[in-house]
Formats: C-alpha cells, structure tokens, sequence
C-alpha cells in the first residue's frame, strides 16, 4: 500500500508538472508611467482563469484573464535561485509601476535575486478593473445617491465579474507564476495592503515561501474602515506636537494645532472657491475646498516624511486664508489617485475582506466624528458595499497568520493608517519575526535610513537575528519647512 500510494504522488507531481503553464519571456522596459524613467526587464504573460476552479463553491464562470509578469535579473551571473517578490498596495496599485518608482531602495536584495514583479489580478496590466472617475465623488462632493450612482455606473462598465479579484484569487495566481517560472521559493516583500496578500500567501503556500517582510503592516484580523480617520487624526496631532517641541517651528508656526482645527470648524462651516493650477496643464481651474477636500490632502500629506515636512507651513497659510497651497495638494493628490488605482478592484477588496468584518457595536462614531476626515470616507465605503458584490474569502483569512517563517516588520511611529501596534498584532503567532520601528516616519519605510541594506541582509540569511538596527537612530527626518524655500540650513 505504501509502494502504491508513492507512485500515485509521484504520479500526480508529473501531472501537475506537465499542466502548469509555462511564461516566455522576452526583453522589455518597464517604468512608473508616462514621462517617467524605463529600465530593462524581461515581460511575459500567463493566462488564468477568471474563477479558479472553486473559488465560488458550486460554481464555475467561465472566462480568463492575462496576469502581466516582468522580470529584472539579477545584477549577479548566478544569482540565488529564490528570487524577491515586491507586492504594491492601495488596494489597486500596479506592483510593476510600484517598483519601477522605488527600484533604487531595491538594488542591494538585486545584487544576489532576480526580482519578480506580477501585476495583480484587477491592476496595471492584468484585466485592470478600472472605473471612470466621477470628479464629484473625487472632490469630496459626497452623497450617498451621488455614490450609489456612481457605483453602479462603474459596475455596468467593468469588462468581467469584479467577484474574482480578491487576494483570496490571487494568491492563486502568484503560486501559478512561482510554478512557470520555476522558482523553488518565493522572498516576498509587502508594502501596506500588499503585506494582506504576502502572509495570506505565507499561509496557503508555505512550503513555496523562504522569508517574509511586511512593511506598513495590515494585520489579518483587522478590518480596514472604521479606524482610517482616527489614527489619521492621532498622525496628525504627532506630528503637530512634534512641530510646536521644535522652537523654530514653533516660532514660526504658534498655536499650530489650535490653527488647525479652526480651519476644519470653518471649512465644515462654509467651504472656499479657490483658483488652483491643473497639475497636468498648468491651467487655473476654479474649484470647491472643503472639509473633505482638506482631508484628503491632509491624509496623504501625512504618508511620507518629505510631506509631513511641509503640513505646519501649509496650515499656517491656510489659517491665513491661503487655501491654494492644499487646494494644489488636493488636485495633485485626487489625480495620482485615479491614474495609480484600479478602483473595481479596490472596491472587490474593501467590501469582501474588510466591511463585511466590521463590528458596530466598537465602532467609536463619535471619534470618527471629531476627526479632521469625519465620517466621509466611512460613509462613502459603506455605500459603495451596499451594492458591490463580495467574491471569494478563504475560511481562515481573517485569522492570525501562525508560521515559523523568518519575517520581518516595519512600521513608522507616525504612520497615518498602520500604526506599530498593528504590526505587533500580527505578529502574535510569528516564532521567527524582528519588528523595527522608524522614529519620525511615516507611511512605509523601505526608503528609509539603513532599512534598504537591512532588508537585503535579512532575505540573503532568511533570519531575522542577523539584524543589527543600531544604524536606524541615525535615520533622516526631514526638517519642517519654515517657508517655501525650505528648512533652515
């Protein structure tokens, strides 16, 4: 019996082996987009189908779509042969886009790994499930008809069924690619909603996993919502504190809180018309700022250290009366936002792994509320879900990832959306994790510091005990700027 049971395994490894596709490769260039610098790949696609049999149990559609893959070889002859796997956020964000903006921060993990980038299902150019922007909607004119219209709009023009782009589906995909490719293992690096997809992939398919490194960290068990205004709020108190503790700031900026939340009274109270250059044409457009259009540039100025270098000076000018330098924030910021992000594949994400898991009896509205981005985003998630179909989840996926994998967390002690906390949460169940924590930062820490050098010594020993940090204190942070020219020297 024992003899016969070997050679069905063996049996069906040569099956498998001889079903799973192949990916031709051939010379390419790759970039972050129109205007931006190309560099050398190898491009390929590997076809997928739509639904992976049972994906939806009792049900098959029918269909396929095309992953887009880009290889950058290793700048070694005879590289390792695991190769490194960077996986973009967003939700929506193409990881070929993502990387071709970061690659410098990934030269040292290059020296010894080819690196292996996969537009996820639903992005960049694998069947993207984007919608047509309504500039209400964008502007934060909200309502819940407007929303709702829109919704449906998006849904009606999307090419495929939107069930089927949930990280659920894709890690399925990144599995099919690791077996194409014929890679052994997978290193895998996640950046905010991508670290979802990386331990997700860590549990299905350990045995196709050698490390692990989760930056910006989304824990399984947390569900993306109702928390987004309040530890944006608690960022930006952070880093107004820090600027009133800094006596040139302070001088320059007094009362900077307190300026703050008169601007978010009044902008609640009677929003401002303002003329503001298109980031695109130069052209003045008369546009309305208020409350939500103030947040949303607030928000994403708090993401990255450059910009939270510049958010008292822009406050200052606002309490001034001056809302053009937001309002140009604002545009800039709603028009990366459209061209990065695939919004139906986004919408899949939210409303099937993170609303359906909200539980309202914690939600704290009052809070929410209170905060500079009140209940906007909330409610404008809400109603998007109300009638954009969930797809597919894994039983299991919202529980802790438990792994003996060597992994490593990054966090910023002032990062707007995943706070250190949330890493600590899940790293409840990792035997084998290092968390570090950037001082002063934010949103993301690949670029930061020493980080670059530590990540690639980290994957090249696959162990998290070899990571000597003392280099993280001496971390850049950016200056605050006291005018538009710039820090003081």
């Amino acid at each position: 019996m024992v003899r016969i049971t070997a050679v069905l395994l063996a049996l069906l490894a040569l099956a498998s082996a001889a079903s799973a596709q192949s990916i031709e490769l051939n010379d390419c260039r790759i970039s972050a987009g129109p205007g931006s610098p190309s560099m050398k790949a190898r491009c390929g696609t590997l076809l997928r189908p739509l639904d992976p049999a049972g994906a939806v149990p009792g049900e098959i559609v029918p269909g396929e779509i095309e992953l887009k893959i880009a290889v950058v070889p290793a700048l070694n002859l005879t590289p390792e042969p695991d190769p490194f796997v960077p996986i973009a956020g967003g939700p929506g964000q193409s990881t070929i886009k993502f990387y071709s903006s970061y690659s410098p921060s990934f030269e040292n993990v290059r020296r010894n790994r080819d690196i292996v980038l996969v537009d996820q299902r639903g992005t960049g150019e694998s069947s993207a499930m984007d919608c047509p922007v309504d500039d209400d909607v964008v502007e934060g004119q909200y309502s819940t008809e407007l929303t709702i219209e829109y919704t449906q709009d998006c849904l009606e023009q999307l090419p495929v069924d939107p069930r089927f782009f949930t990280t659920s589906v894709a890690v399925t995909d990144l599995e099919a690619v690791r077996e194409a490719l014929g890679y052994p293992s997978l290193n895998l690096y996640g950046i905010s909603y991508g670290t979802r997809v990386a331990q997700h992939f860590a549990r299905r398919y350990p045995g196709s996993t050698r490390s692990v490194v989760l930056d910006g960290v989304v824990p399984p068990q947390i569900a993306l919502g109702p928390e987004i205004a309040t530890e944006s709020q608690k960022a930006v108190d952070t880093i107004l504190a820090r600027c009133a503790n800094d006596a040139a700031c302070n001088e320059r900026f007094p009362n900077v809180s307190e300026t703050f939340r008169k601007i978010v009274a009044a902008l609640d109270n009677s929003p401002v018309t303002i003329d503001v250059p298109h980031p695109a044409t130069g052209r003045p457009e008369s546009t309305t700022f208020g409350r939500g259009e103030f947040a949303i540039a607030v928000r994403l100025l708090a993401y990255h250290p450059g910009s939270i270098a510049l958010l008292p000076l822009l406050i200052n000018e606002a309490g001034n009366g001056n809302f053009v330098p937001l309002g140009s924030q604002f545009m800039m910021t709603t028009t990366a936002i459209s061209d990065a992000i695939s919004l139906g594949m986004h919408n899949t994400i939210m409303c099937t792994e993170d609303l359906p898991f909200f539980d309202k009896t914690t939600i704290d509205y009052e809070s929410i509320a209170a905060s500079y981005m009140g209940v906007f985003q909330l409610s404008a998630l809400e109603a998007i879900c109300s009638l954009w179909p969930e797809g597919p989840i894994d039983p299991e996926f919202k529980a802790p990832l438990a792994t003996d994998l060597p992994v490593l967390l990054l966090s910023g002690d002032a990062d707007p959306i995943t706070p250190p906390r949330y890493a600590e949460m899940a790293a409840v169940d990792f035997s084998n994790a290092r968390h570090l924590i950037g001082r002063h930062q934010g949103h993301g820490q690949l670029s930061v510091g020493c980080n670059r050098r530590l990540i690639a010594g980290f994957i090249d020993a696959a162990d998290p005990g070899i990571i000597d940090a003392e280099c993280l204190e001496r971390s850049f942070v950016m200056p605050f700027f006291l005018d538009f020219s710039g820090p003081l020297p």
